[in-house]
């Protein structure tokens, strides 16, 4: 642990992530992960509901299944809108705030969907809800980040985020379950009470990061009890200072993603996660609608879709080890992957088994994948623009999911077979795989030795010179 002392020489500096870096992972970091997994879980569950709602509202409504493109598109860009305002206002205001204050506008955005009764303000109303959903995200990444070792950073936000998959994931299978006896605004009641319970325990329970905290220098006696119920047994003498080896980035926090050599990786990431979530949405949308089409029940084919999410828990799980320890080099071999298991779905579809497993693998390596790039994005950045450069990232990845589905509708629209819309999709994965593929090479470039005999995060890999004021 860096222990130092101030310019009076009377009381000792104690350097906060060398301090956490030396800690194991204990009881305090495991409930954090378990509150921000549960903002994600509800987060996972409202942005995925309307790809499974969409049959029967559909149906209800009368719409062709290219009219549902702007619908899941509206969203989308809320998301995306949500993610590039509210992670530069974390970085000023702080992550706690940003989080209650998108759980709150997500759940109440829910409950105004169950409500609605025409086009024009069910676009509205999910533009709204994803500037809630979009501003959530990118600040559990962050605040789980930055509080976890760095030989478990990445792993443990990858864990944290599987909240969104099994979210999603259970979404689908409730949805199935309530759609044939309540309708399909039974799940927005659901998904909008949900969020709105979870509220005050955010504000009781939540603790704000603590490195945004020491980077501020407002709050010392706060610093000192987080890391005391980070370590127990740790006591702190009066008058410690508690210090980040970062400058404080004054400015616009998105400027400073293009400076101190992170042009080419942030430009990179913003490959990996624009076609990462192109496809991520494109199948969460309209497989569900998909498999209806080629005579599954509409029951069936949201509980055969649900499959993604369900193989991105398990890919989470079985891949953030192997992040930590290769970065972007596992990275694009999943990738690589996922464009063999999206491609096999169009040419399976004649077997529900088959796709099943296809789309299990799909999920697997594309949402898993997707999950791995939140992780290293949040490792990478320093943390005045931690919220701002995940947030950005996920941002950027938004307009890829915005056209996703877009495009999905346009191809079925068009009357294009299962197989070739599905190998197209295909496509955007192996743009992910060479992208990431680039970043290793970069990571491996910068940091003049292999991966493996580097530092386990990527903001490590890059050196001393990728982090303001180290």
């Amino acid at each position: 642990m860096a222990i130092s002392r101030n310019e009076d020489n009377a009381a000792p500096a104690i350097d906060v992530v060398d301090f956490i870096d030396n800690q194991p992972v204990g009881g305090f970091q495991i409930r954090l992960l378990v509150t921000c997994a549960a903002v994600l879980f509800l987060d996972g569950f409202d942005t995925q509901a309307m790809g499974y709602v969409a049959p029967a509202l559909a149906k209800e409504w009368g719409l062709s299944k290219a009219a549902l493109g702007p619908v899941f598109s509206a969203g989308l860009f809320g998301l995306m809108i949500g993610a590039l305002v509210f992670g530069p206002v974390a970085d000023r205001v702080g992550r706690k705030k940003v989080i209650i204050l998108s759980t709150l506008a997500f759940g109440i955005g829910a409950l105004l969907t169950a409500a609605v009764q025409d086009m024009t303000m069910l676009l509205v109303i999910r533009f709204l809800t994803g500037l809630g959903l979009g501003g959530a995200m990118p600040n559990a990444i962050a605040m789980t980040s930055e509080f976890n070792p760095q030989r478990r950073r990445a792993t443990m936000v990858m864990i944290m985020f599987c909240g969104f998959s099994v979210g999603a994931a259970l979404g689908g299978m409730l949805a199935a379950g309530l759609i044939p006896y309540y309708g399909w605004r039974s799940v927005f009641i659901v998904g909008g009470v949900a969020p709105l319970i979870m509220v005050p325990i955010l504000v009781f329970k939540l603790p704000e990061s603590v490195r945004f905290l020491a980077l501020h220098g407002n709050a010392p006696a706060r610093v000192a009890e987080l890391l005391g119920q980070i370590n127990p047994t740790a006591t702190f003498a009066s008058g410690t200072h508690f210090v980040i080896q970062e400058t404080h980035l004054a400015g616009l926090p998105v400027s400073h993603l293009f400076r101190e050599r992170r042009t080419a990786t942030t430009l990179l990431l913003w490959v990996v996660f624009f076609m990462s979530l192109l496809d991520l949405y494109f199948l969460s949308n309209w497989l569900p609608t998909v498999l209806n089409d080629l005579g599954a029940s509409v029951s069936e084919a949201v509980v055969i879709g649900s499959m993604l999410q369900v193989g991105g828990v398990v890919g989470t799980f079985a891949l953030g080890s192997l992040i930590d320890r290769f970065s972007f080099r596992a990275l694009a071999l999943v990738y690589f992957g996922a464009v063999f298991a999206i491609g096999a779905i169009g040419q399976l579809s004649h077997s529900a088994v088959l796709v099943t497993i296809a789309i299990f693998a799909a999920g697997f390596c594309i949402v898993g994948g997707q999950i791995a790039a939140n992780a290293l994005a949040a490792a990478f950045y320093p943390t005045s623009v931690k919220a701002t450069g995940v947030g950005w990232a996920l941002g950027i990845g938004r307009i890829g999911s915005i056209v996703g589905p877009v495009v999905g509708g346009v191809l079925l629209g068009q009357k294009w077979s299962a197989a070739a819309v599905f190998m197209a999709a295909a496509v955007a994965a192996l743009c992910a795989a060479l992208a990431a593929f680039a970043l290793s090479r970069l990571a491996d470039g910068n940091s003049g030795k292999g991966a493996v005999d580097q530092p386990t995060s990527f903001d490590a890999k890059l050196g001393p010179a990728a982090k303001a004021g180290t």
